[in-house]
């Protein structure tokens, strides 16, 4: 499947496009699963490992033949969802050559990502701060690639004369910031789908950086 295809079949195709290279084993995906879901619902300090088992429908011993601790589980969460953000901000903006059209890409693409997949996102918006020193250097290191992106992109934009912004920086921070929080609030069943949400906030994203000139 070419990278236009994915796209053009929609977020749905692009993600299990992508998500074939994280495929688990059994056991191993329903404990992940079931800690996304306790961990987005009581925290990560709220939740025993009991928990997890009990929502995966397995043994309490049965997480530790998969992971060497909770924490490891959290840490396995958020490496797969930032590595697998970053996967979906890249294809995106392989599709257009425009700045304009890449941001409006990137930004639609993983606004529509943290919607489908707004529990693990929660999961790494809030609770990173129960990671060892070196697990947490290792993903807030990815989180700066996907910061990078964002701010490529507008670079090109504002040397292109396409973009007009006088702080590139915080206009980075806050093109991140509107993708990211959608997870706060998303909930399956909402009123707009999340490629609806990712259009709406991909509009918005250009307005922040100022674009001089259409799409299209």
């Amino acid at each position: 499947m070419t990278t236009e295809v994915a796209l053009d079949a929609g977020n749905d195709a692009l993600l299990a496009h992508l998500l074939e290279r994280y495929r688990f084993p059994e056991g191993y995906r329903r404990m992940f699963l079931a800690a996304i879901a306790t961990f987005s619902e009581r925290g990560f300090h709220g939740t025993s490992t009991r928990d997890i088992a009990a929502r995966a429908g397995m043994s309490p011993a049965a997480l530790y033949v998969h992971f060497g601790s909770k924490e490891e589980v959290l840490y396995r969460i958020a490496t797969s969802a930032v590595g697998l953000t970053l996967e979906v901000m890249a294809t995106a903006e392989a599709t257009a050559v425009r700045a304009t059209d890449r941001l409006y890409a990137v930004v639609k693409a993983i606004t529509a990502w943290h919607a489908h997949h707004s529990a693990a996102a929660r999961v790494v918006l809030y609770h990173l701060d129960a990671l060892t020193p070196e697990h947490l250097a290792e993903v807030t290191e990815k989180e700066r690639e996907v910061d990078q992106i964002v701010r490529r992109i507008i670079a090109d934009g504002l040397a292109a004369g396409e973009f007009s912004v006088t702080d590139p920086g915080t206009a980075a921070t806050a093109v991140l910031s509107l993708c990211m929080d959608v997870a706060r609030w998303y909930r399956p069943g909402s009123r707009r789908t999340a490629d609806e949400i990712g259009e709406g906030y991909a509009e918005a994203a250009l307005r922040i950086v100022g674009v001089m000139t259409p799409r299209g």
